[in-house]
């Protein structure tokens, strides 16, 4: 960003990846690649001109407005650990759906390549 101040940047302009992680995530911890992994969820709005991607401060904050959304939501629809657990051991007990599935595709090959007898 040479040629902009800091104060020039409004939050609809128009920023480079590299350059927006800078003045949103003045600290660290957050990329490009991030950005891109946002924008791959739908949680973040790139705009590409010529080949090149930008995005705002305004689309930054709203990124982040949906990131604690689904965050909150996932607390809601939590359940407490032993109740998942007690689920996890009980799907391991009956056995894998995708087993007894390949089997009955299996018996029903078998059947088919068996010579038809005939009355």
């Amino acid at each position: 960003m040479p040629y902009r101040t800091r104060t020039q940047i409004t939050p609809y302009t128009p920023l480079r990846l590299g350059d927006a992680v800078k003045i949103a995530f003045p600290l660290g911890g957050m990329t490009v690649g991030d950005l891109r992994r946002e924008r791959d969820c739908n949680r973040l709005v790139i705009e590409k001109i010529a080949g090149k991607e930008f995005t705002t401060l305004a689309h930054i904050e709203r990124m982040r407005e949906l990131c604690r959304e689904e965050a909150r939501d996932e607390d809601r629809s939590s359940r407490p650990l032993a109740e998942t657990r007690a689920e996890k051991s009980r799907i391991d007990q009956t056995g894998s759906s995708e087993a007894t599935d390949g089997m009955l595709a299996q018996a029903a090959l078998q059947m088919r390549l068996q010579p038809r007898k005939k009355s």
